[in-house]
């Protein structure tokens, strides 16, 4: 038994398919079923069983996931205390973040850390909030609209970022077009168009509408800011969505402040495995609090 072995036994086990963890590893299939087998054969029992497409753990082989998950955890925390100590003259940094940081603050971010640290790779992963937060194992850093709101991975730091109003918006030549400020009230007589389940937009707008007791009427769910915006513009309903997905629009639309009380929400940075973090990933975070406005 070795503890490439187990480390292997528990990505396995995360993602109950030896293929998917095989390119988590970065490893070829045959490696990891080969890996699978030595440890089988070391115990003298079998941990696993073929169900379908993927595997599903004994007995035997839930006892053992405890120790190689531990195993494991110990690993990326010495990868990352090995980064950390290696400067920034080369590196990478993982970056995650949900829609609208990726879309409207992140390419701003990205630039003005390229251009402090040339030689760093930096690659971007995006997502609703929720798949975000699913994913922090593979980055480095996340940019998240709203806090979390699910149990996150040991060891994650959280930090409230910069301010982020929703607001309402419509096609030009809707009814309530002529004034620029309108109640949940007034938006709720018409059809609404929302993102998809786990957007971080939608959940601050579902908690306005209960909070004020006014019954929504959903007419479309779509995925991502601009599959909102473009439904809106065909006539499906009122949408919501983050003030600077529209700062550049071209008039075809008109956003509408929520009142009496604006809907604003924080954005929040999270980092895996803070008590370690890898040097660049500490960097950005510093650029990301130190930036108060972004393009």
């Amino acid at each position: 038994m070795t503890p490439e072995q187990l480390i292997t036994f528990a990505t396995v086990a995360e993602h109950g398919n030896i293929s998917h963890a095989a390119q988590a590893l970065h490893l070829s299939q045959p490696a990891v079923s080969g890996q699978l087998k030595l440890l089988q054969e070391a115990f003298g029992e079998p941990l696993y069983q073929r169900a379908g497409r993927g595997v599903r753990l004994t007995a035997a082989g839930e006892q053992l996931l405890a120790h190689a998950e531990r195993l494991r955890e110990t690993f990326r925390q010495a990868q990352a205390l090995r980064e950390a100590m290696r400067g920034l003259e080369r590196g990478t940094l993982r970056i995650g973040a949900s829609t609208t940081p990726a879309s409207y603050l992140l390419p701003y971010l990205i630039a003005d850390f390229h251009a402090r640290y040339p030689e760093v790779l930096v690659s971007t992963s995006n997502g609703n909030t929720a798949e975000i937060v699913a994913a922090l194992d593979s980055v480095d850093i996340a940019l998240i609209e709203g806090p979390p709101g699910q149990e996150l991975p040991l060891g994650t730091s959280v930090t409230a970022w910069r301010e982020d109003e929703i607001v309402a918006i419509v096609p030009r030549a809707h009814p309530l077009a002529g004034s620029d400020r309108q109640t949940l009230a007034s938006l709720g007589a018409y059809p609404l168009v929302l993102r998809e389940s786990g957007s971080g937009v939608r959940q601050i707008v579902e908690r306005a509408f209960a909070r004020s007791g006014v019954a929504m009427r959903v007419a479309l769910e779509i995925a991502g800011v601009e599959g909102v915006k473009e439904a809106v513009r065909a006539g499906m309903g009122i949408g919501f969505v983050s003030a600077m997905s529209i700062r550049h629009e071209d008039g075809a639309l008109q956003r509408l402040q929520v009142v009496p009380q604006a809907l604003v929400r924080r954005f929040s940075i999270l980092v895996p495995h803070a008590a370690t973090p890898s040097r660049a990933a500490a960097r950005f975070l510093e650029l990301c609090v130190g930036l108060q406005e972004v393009g």
